[in-house]
């Protein structure tokens, strides 16, 4: 039964999200998102003050954990932390601040401002979680499991609903970037411009939309594949955070900066020692540490529980 509803709602729901063209126009979408996961937090909250601070929970471990974490604990943590930082909050905004006039100024404010509420809610939510649910064994793989003896609650029920909807609103952010890769690819091994007025066309659409809509679909069906596959959420945000999400966030901008500071200054007169080429190496060697090893620690427990 979880298998079809996975399929089904990555036909209904996921495909026609992802073939539109641009995701500007779903920050409205989003903020229905941010609201539905401070409902979330309302209610991990109202669990706390109806049944108190669970008992594993003592300052001691609260502050500083029970002492058994890994480096891929921690690893697959920083998963969890870009995958939140890459979530709703921020690409939606970003992008709507790229038409039709974009600004430093408008661009840096809606960055602060999204950043904020991604790191209050996040952040609101863990705390919340860990005193309601304890540590250790007894937090379960998710607050959709740590939620169950509640589930029948009406504002439970409200809240996993709405967690549901912000999780499909947060997969089109995550399918846009890899669908832009693609279709960038594609139009380099066509030689093609990024526009070109002579763009052949079939059934009213250019080439260059169809290999849009085919990346786009191949993309929500290989998605639906690992979501079939793979049963734990945890191990799949953390997969999503590594592999995606630590890609997009420190290994594509110092690239785009440096292809733009190799074009713009010409080869001949473009230095590696500047401040500003030097910072970007420095993000571009973390991006590549946190998608390597971040996607070895995230597949790892799957390997061992295979």
């Amino acid at each position: 039964e979880k298998d079809l509803f996975v399929v089904l709602i990555g036909i209904f729901v996921c495909c026609p999200l992802a073939l539109a063209e641009h995701v500007g126009f779903m920050r409205h979408l989003a903020a229905l998102s941010v609201a539905a996961l401070l409902f979330l937090v309302i209610t991990v909250g109202c669990y706390l003050g109806a049944n108190g601070v669970d008992s594993s929970v003592t300052t001691e471990n609260f502050l500083v954990g029970p002492g058994v974490a890994t480096i891929f604990t921690y690893m697959n943590s920083i998963n969890n932390l870009v995958n939140a930082y890459n979530n709703q909050f921020n690409v939606p905004q970003l992008t709507g601040e790229l038409t039709p006039n974009p600004s430093t100024r408008g661009m840096t404010q809606v960055s602060f401002l999204s950043t904020s509420i991604s790191f209050l809610l996040y952040g609101s939510v863990s705390i919340l979680g860990v005193l309601a649910f304890g540590i250790g064994q007894g937090q379960k793989d998710s607050l959709i499991l740590d939620l169950m003896p509640a589930r029948k609650e009406v504002h439970v029920i409200v809240s996993l609903v709405a967690v549901l909807f912000s999780v499909l609103i947060s997969f089109q952010f995550h399918i846009f970037p890899i669908r832009q890769f693609l279709a960038y690819n594609v139009r380099k091994l066509r030689g093609r411009k990024v526009e070109e007025k002579d763009e052949i066309a079939m059934c009213g659409r250019t080439m260059t939309r169809w290999y849009d809509i085919i990346g786009a679909l191949g993309s929500v069906v290989l998605a639906i594949l690992l979501a079939v596959a793979i049963t734990s959420l945890r191990a799949m945000l953390d997969f999503i955070g590594a592999f995606g999400a630590s890609y997009i966030s420190y290994v594509v901008p110092p690239l785009w900066i440096l292809a733009l500071r190799r074009k713009t200054c010409g080869f001949s007169n473009f230095s590696w020692c500047t401040a500003e080429i030097l910072f970007s190496m420095a993000v571009l060697a973390l991006g590549l540490f946190l998608f390597v090893f971040g996607t070895y620690s995230a597949i790892i427990p799957l390997v061992q529980g295979a």
